[in-house]
Formats: structure tokens, sequence, C-alpha cells
């Protein structure tokens, strides 16, 4: 078997077992399997031989929660939404909790409360958990011994995360928020002027 032909079956070997799973591939599952299947070709080089192959395609293959999957490109998702039934949404209150959960994990009820200034309604733990998007992570060594929760690998998967390292940084939303209260500050005194002159 030539070069060629090694990589052509490592690329197909690759796109057959990450298109069969219904969760994301880990890159040592992968090796495993062109090693089973005694092709010597480097995992990465494989993946990126796959990524390729669908560079023109309506899907791609995208690193999620450490795995590799297959997904449809964000450039079709307007096409789709009336075709494809959509997840359910999540309310303010469980996204504010989620969003907690996932920069300060691992934390308890009570931390999660702290933050966001009122209490947890069980609802809200209860959706989080059902959707899987949150579990227990042990329990802290402190009286009572409450449960920690953070964040599931189910969690990086529907936010299509990589790992939680490429979550936004707190820093950039706080700059964010900065910038446009000095624009509205700016706009604000744009109109006061304008009056002033006018009058």
């Amino acid at each position: 078997m030539t070069a060629s032909e090694m990589l052509d079956r490592a690329c197909h070997l690759v796109e057959a077992l990450v298109f069969a799973s219904p969760e994301p591939v880990k890159p040592s599952a992968l090796a495993e399997l062109l090693k089973a299947q005694s092709v010597a070709i480097a995992t990465e080089e494989a993946i990126e031989a796959v990524r390729a192959l669908y560079a023109d395609h309506a899907i791609e293959m995208v690193l999620v929660a450490g795995g590799w999957q297959f997904r449809t490109r964000p450039e079709y998702a307007s096409a789709l939404t009336k075709v494809v039934e959509k997840p359910r949404r999540l309310s303010r209150g469980a996204m504010e909790t989620l969003a907690i959960v996932a920069y300060h994990q691992p934390c308890t009820r009570a931390e999660i409360e702290a933050i966001r200034g009122v209490s947890l309604g069980q609802a809200i733990l209860d959706a989080l958990l059902e959707d899987s998007l949150i579990a227990p992570k042990g329990r802290k060594e402190v009286p009572g011994r409450p449960v920690l929760w953070g964040t599931t690998a189910h969690f990086l998967e529907s936010f299509a995360l990589p790992d939680l390292a490429a979550l936004p940084r707190r820093e950039d939303f706080l700059l964010d928020r900065a910038s446009t209260e000095a624009e509205d500050d700016a706009a604000d005194g744009s109109a006061v002027g304008g009056t002033e002159q006018t009058g």
C-alpha cells in the first residue's frame, strides 16, 4: 500500500467512525482504530485529511467536548430552522445559573445563589439536570457537605466548545459592557449639547 493509499484508508476510517458515533469521538479512539487496522498514519494527519475532504460541504468535522463530530455549518442554520426541530430553550434564570456554574465550577447551590443574588429554584436545577448540562461533582468539605455542581461533556457539545478553556473570558464581557456604557454617555452628552445650541 502506497503512502497515498494509506492516507486515504486512514481518512475513510476516521470519517466512518465519527459519522457512526452519536457522541464526539476522542482522538484516542481514532488512534486505536487506526492502530487496530494497521494504518501507519498519524491521527492528526488523518483528521486534517477528513476536514479538507469536507471543506466545500454543508457539514464540517469540528472539535467539541474534546472529541470530533460532524455538524452542519453555521451559515446553513437559518435555512433549517423550520425543518429541524429546535431543542427546548432555557429560561433566563437557567442560563444565568448555567453561566455561573460554567465560570465558577465546582460550586455549591449557596454559592450560585450568592452570585445571582436570588434563590435558586428547584425547577431551574431540574431543567439543567434533565438537559444533562450540569452534574454533581462531589461534595464540599464544609458543615453539611453540600453538593458541588459542574458542567458536563454535553454542555460543551451543546455550545460547540472543544473544552472549558474555550469559554469567552469574563473580562471581555466587562469590557463590552464598559464600552457600551461609555457610548451611551457620549450619546447623552451630544443630545444635551444639541439642545443647548438650539436654545
